[in-house]
């Protein structure tokens, strides 16, 4: 197939409040290829979760897509009706929450819960849906997964409710999976063993992956290209190492000097000043200019995101061109 598996294009997401319109997406737009790892990046009010529920159709009132396109496979899902949407979720379009409890019902054992993940997509009779899910779980590391899938989600640990979770959605092998921090809660032997299972998914079967997280030492290991959200805002995307390595927004640099490794010994932990605007009154121009060293009175005007170096894009009107960490 040709083309990109998603590609979005100026997409826009709104919360209609009382106390007001929160514009929690504003103007995204990325794409990911078959077989290809996108990192969506950013701090907590980003809007990277609000993001992957909107490339699904989970957005819900008093929420909703007020613009831009998403294009599956060359066909645009934005005004999709419900029905349509819920045939390419689980088969298609694959999710895995933060929370495994969105996606695990609580009073089903996990057998019944992954066969009719299965069976809802596939003609398949029990025994060998039984034997899919059986392997799924051995795949994310669940011992004894044959007597595993006969326990109920509350006798598993939270760490492996969250591997039940990406089992589950890895267990179609759909053309999309959007994952929100899904390794957050997994200790670091588990989270390693589940990020080489996934890349090995999508090298293989050609699974495009969004990977939403925090996390920029997880991103550098498993990504092929990111995206970084401010406020609502894509400010800067590329290629991994480009992005990096040679970071153009000033926000970009402030997230990479702020993981502990890169700070020196004895030196204070770098934090970037100031505070998150809020998405209920966000600022004229650039919404990072209030914390950002190099602001001055150009800032006042939204800049575009514009290709600054090839194929490295930034939205700033100044970047740190020509200026490696």
């Amino acid at each position: 197939m040709s083309g990109p598996t998603l590609t979005v294009e100026n997409l826009s997401t709104a919360f209609f409040t009382k106390a007001g319109v929160v514009k929690a997406v504003d103007d995204v737009s990325f794409s990911v290829g078959r077989g290809e790892v996108l990192g969506l990046v950013g701090e907590s009010g980003s809007g990277k979760s609000v993001t992957g529920f909107s490339i699904l159709g989970l957005v819900d009132p008093p929420g909703r897509v007020t613009d831009g396109h998403i294009r599956f496979n060359g066909h645009d899902l934005v005004g999709l009706d419900e029905e349509a949407m819920r045939q390419l979720r689980g088969r298609r379009i694959s999710m895995v929450f933060q929370d495994p409890m969105m996606t695990l019902n609580p009073v089903l054992r996990v057998d019944t819960q992954m066969i009719e993940a299965i069976q809802a997509h596939e003609k398949v009779d029990d025994d060998t849906a039984r034997q899919r899910a059986r392997d799924a779980l051995a795949l994310v590391g669940i011992p004894s997964p044959e007597e595993r899938l006969k326990s109920y989600p509350h006798q598993f640990s939270g760490g492996m409710r969250q591997r039940v979770a990406i089992a589950i959605a890895m267990i179609n092998r759909p053309d999309l999976i959007i994952a929100d921090e899904p390794t957050t809660a997994l200790d670091v032997t588990i989270q390693g063993q589940i990020l080489y299972e996934v890349q090995k998914l999508c090298r293989e079967s050609g699974t495009a992956l969004i990977w939403i997280t925090h996390d920029l030492t997880v991103v550098a290991g498993l990504a092929d290209k990111i995206c970084v959200m401010y406020a609502g805002n894509v400010v800067e995307q590329g290629a991994i190492d480009d992005v990096l390595d040679k970071p153009l927004h000033p926000y970009t640099r402030g997230l990479i000097g702020s993981v502990p490794s890169r700070n020196r010994q004895n030196k204070r932990l770098y934090q970037i000043p100031g505070m998150t605007p809020s998405l209920l009154n966000v600022p004229e121009g650039c919404r990072f200019r209030s914390r950002c060293p190099r602001a001055d009175d150009s800032c006042a005007t939204m800049p575009p995101l514009g290709e600054l170096e090839p194929n490295h894009w930034a939205r700033c009107v100044h970047p740190h061109t020509g200026e490696p960490l």
